[in-house]
């Protein structure tokens, strides 16, 4: 394929630690690349230099003629003085500054028949209809609204439009998932899926990398490492080089081992080959071993004992801005339980949370808390970071320890399980990086306690190694945790209910996890039920047997409608059981494989998990066939009488 963009030998430095530390990545045409590594490794400092925002202190890129690229910061700036779809107009200037100039000239210039095949060639001609559609897709506000007058979220949707409508070579996309809600996030990757370019995308939604990305690039101790494939392929391709680099430290300190004791007899004879053996000892002990990474450990303080009643509401509903956003729900918060609230931006999930912490009145209906229960609130906004602070006085306000359980822990102490080092304990706030920030944050509020935790869209601007312990953290928290977000894969590991909002003014309650939610929702619809990307290959093929199985059932109904026998009913009773037993399994293994110590624990046994995966994912796609022929049996015999 031909190359767009070649970034050669980029070195960025800040302070004493490089960030790029002769990076060298080339960008093909076609190219669906995601780019993964821990905050503040110089992911967005990277797409900043794509951009042509920000020079390296030394390296080059090479660009393509005439190569358009469209970028999406995560800190994007909107024209204040501008409505809302003349914002999004901006991101096409080229294509309307050639539309300019092909109206200026005569007809019969030959300059003007190589603008309309340019034009043409960037889709100028429907510019307005796309714009359209972009915005209608991601739930834009009108597009005469002030941009003074928009959230954050509706923000965030705009400049995404503003990136997407102008059909360039090479679109970059910075956590382009952020406050978008699941159906919006659908039609970008379907967008992404159809886009003629080449894009590069970071984002912490993983479900997303599945789905959308072709190649996987790692950006890890200033370099960077490319995989084939999705996120998935990704993580058993590092997992193999993790196993291999094992292999290899493990033998060279055995070298090391027996050539130190070696040197210890301070043998004599055979000066020369001593000399050599000496150089080559020398020579091993000073390379450097495999980098470990390091894991952000979510220090949440234990919390203070529940009473017999946690929360309980009852009849609640909530009409807002002349519209009624909920009516009739009834649910009762019980200890242990990891509840995701779940559904479209703008439908009350929100004000759920804040009805449930007495931030706002209910219209109608009542909410009891426990004389025990203690909340604690992350909003969306969470705290505003006082930059000329360092990040010990941003945590600490004035003191030295946080009060953990019965005792104490040092600031100094706590900050580090968020992956803090010491010199960047004392750095301003103002000079640390996105995902240091969003790290600082959580620390600081997570230092507050409390027993019902509340987090409203948590994951937003997390890199995936931090995601991963803060769902463990969450798992382990001995109380409640009530969680909104859009990430299905964190809803999938972290929640044991879901609240459903789903436009119809009720709030659906649903025992399991996000993707247990899906499958009962698309039953009622007589659907089938859809499961994780990873394994929708597999499931693919499954689906043409099983259809095939269906239409040889209801072909027999038509002749002699039936039942289900008893032994078929009692084993779709067990489906379920069998389908959490089997995804369970998978989930295990897809977090060995993301642990960052998988090289340390389990790096004789990749062959071995590999396979495993391979046939649990193939047992849940015969689970889900058969769960299919079972229910059109029954919903059959149910139409018939």
């Amino acid at each position: 394929m031909p190359t767009l963009l070649t970034a050669t030998e980029l070195t960025v430095r800040y302070g004493e630690r490089a960030v790029l530390d002769g990076a060298t990545l080339a960008i093909d045409e076609g190219d669906r690349i995601g780019l993964v590594g821990r905050n503040g490794c110089g992911k967005t400092t990277f797409l900043r230099i794509l951009a042509g925002l920000q020079s390296p202190d030394s390296g080059d890129v090479t660009r393509r003629r005439e190569l358009v690229v469209s970028y999406l910061p995560q800190d994007f700036m909107l024209d204040a003085a501008k409505s809302l779809e003349e914002n999004i107009r901006d991101g096409a200037q080229h294509v309307l500054g050639l539309i300019a100039e092909f109206e200026s000239l005569p007809h019969d210039s030959k300059r003007h028949e190589q603008l309309e095949h340019r034009i043409i060639t960037l889709e100028g001609w429907t510019l307005d209809q796309r714009i359209a559609t972009a915005m209608s897709h991601l739930n834009c506000p009108a597009g005469d609204r002030r941009i003074d007058t928009l959230s954050g979220g509706e923000k965030r949707r705009v400049a995404l439009c503003r990136a997407i409508v102008s059909r360039p070579d090479l679109l970059i996309l910075d956590e382009p998932t952020n406050h978008l809600d699941p159906d919006s996030i659908e039609w970008v990757a379907e967008f992404l899926d159809e886009f003629p370019g080449s894009f590069l995308v970071v984002t912490h939604d993983r479900y997303f990398l599945d789905r959308v990305a072709k190649r996987m690039v790692e950006l890890s101790d200033g370099r960077f490492f490319s995989h084939d494939g999705n996120y998935t392929d990704y993580l058993l391709a590092k997992a193999e080089r993790q196993a291999a680099d094992a292999t290899i430290e493990h033998k060279r300190q055995m070298f090391l081992k027996r050539e130190l004791a070696w040197v210890r007899q301070g043998p004599r004879a055979q000066r020369s080959k001593q000399k050599d053996r000496f150089e080559r000892y020398y020579d091993t002990a000073a390379q450097d071993g495999p980098v470990i990474e390091e894991d952000v450990e979510f220090c949440i303080p234990p919390p203070p004992q529940l009473g017999n009643r946690v929360v309980e509401v009852a009849n609640l509903g909530m009409d807002l801005g002349g519209r009624t956003l909920f009516r009739g729900f009834n649910f009762t918060f019980q200890n242990g339980r990891r509840i995701g609230v779940v559904g479209r931006n703008g439908l009350g999930k929100t004000t759920l949370l804040k009805i449930i912490i007495g931030e706002l009145n209910p219209t109608e209906g009542t909410v009891k808390t426990g004389q025990l229960t203690t909340f604690n609130y992350v909003d969306q906004g969470r705290l505003q970071l006082r930059e000329e602070r360092t990040a010990l006085e941003e945590v600490g306000d004035g003191t030295e320890f946080v009060i953990f359980g019965d005792g104490k822990l040092s600031l100094r102490a706590y900050l580090r399980r968020f992956l803090f080092a010491d010199d960047r304990i004392m750095t301003q706030v103002k000079y640390l990086s996105g995902g240091e920030r969003s790290r600082l944050l959580l620390a600081r509020i997570l230092k507050n306690g409390g027993n019902f935790l509340i987090l409203d869209e948590p994951t937003n601007d997390l890199d995936l190694p931090t995601l991963r312990v803060l769902e463990e953290a969450l798992i382990a928290f001995p109380g409640v945790v009530l969680v909104v977000s859009h990430d299905r894969y964190f809803l999938n590991r972290v929640c044991t209910d879901v609240l459903a909002f789903e436009g119809d003014g009720k709030i659906h309650h649903s025992v399991g996890d996000y993707d247990y939610y899906l499958e009962k929702k698309k039953r009622l619809t007589v659907a089938i039920p859809p499961r994780r990307d990873q394994s929708a290959a597999i499931i693919s093929t499954n689906k043409s047997a099983a259809h095939s199985r269906v239409a040889a059932t209801k072909a027999t109904k038509l002749a002699k409608p039936r039942k289900l026998s008893f032994k078929e009913s009692r084993e779709l009773e067990g489906m379920e059981a069998q389908i959490h037993g089997v995804d369970a399994e998978i989930v295990r293994i897809e977090d060995l494989f993301a642990s960052p110590d998988f090289h340390l624990t389990h790096a004789t046994q990749t062959r071995q998990l590999t396979a495993d995966l391979a046939a649990a994912k193939e047992n849940l796609a015969k689970f889900y066939a058969r769960w299919e022929e079972l229910e059109a049996i029954k919903a059959a015999a149910e139409r018939l009488g």
